[in-house]
């Protein structure tokens, strides 16, 4: 499958992190989605019926950061991917990158990322 949804910069406030100030005091986190799906039918009706709408995977996303507590980001880029295949039975295949803007590493003030690609099995 080659045809594919991609959402970037996706932001929202959460409490994850391996360190208990990450879990008190939260941080900016960042995802970015690549939705692999048919997009034949869609590229001929024009119809939002017929591809993946990325308004409800984006407040989706939202959502998980938001409300879970997970120490990994590997956890929530899962958690994610588990959501988005669940909730979209035509989704071949999803490919999440979670950022964590604000690593609470001293004397680093770049970005921590992981990737994960999750399928149906």
């Amino acid at each position: 499958m080659t045809d594919c949804i991609n959402v970037s910069g996706i932001r929202a406030y959460g409490y994850i992190g391996a360190l208990p100030e990450e879990n008190i005091l939260g941080q900016w986190f960042e995802v970015d989605l690549t939705l692999w799906m048919d997009l034949s039918v869609a590229g001929q009706s024009d119809s939002l019926a017929d591809t993946h709408n990325y308004a409800d995977i984006i407040q989706q996303t939202q959502g998980i950061i938001q409300t879970k507590k997970f120490k990994l980001i590997e956890r929530l880029a899962d958690a994610i991917a588990t959501q988005a295949l669940d909730n979209e039975p035509r989704l071949d295949k999803v490919q999440v990158t979670v950022t964590k803007l604000t690593a609470p590493v001293p004397n680093f003030d770049g970005r921590v990322a992981v990737t994960i690609v999750r399928g149906r099995s």
